[in-house]
């Protein structure tokens, strides 16, 4: 019986130090996601400044070419 206690304790350490390892995991992958998501805004809203700018220079390069 004693050692029956024993090893059910030693299982209950092992799945502890799981739960453990596994909680500061998804700590670290929820972080990570927030971090990834915002970078891809940042990346996003950058996009579409270029996507605009070039745009501009489109309209500007059409007109000259209509003036012209």
């Amino acid at each position: 019986m004693k050692q029956e206690l024993a090893a059910l304790g030693e299982q209950v350490d092992r799945l502890l130090d799981a739960v453990r390892r596994l909680t500061e995991e998804n700590r670290s992958l929820r972080h990570s996601q927030e971090q990834l998501a915002s970078e891809r805004a940042g990346l996003m809203a950058r996009n579409e400044q270029a996507r605009s700018r070039v745009e501009a220079m489109i309209q500007r390069l059409k007109a000259l070419e209509n003036n012209g």
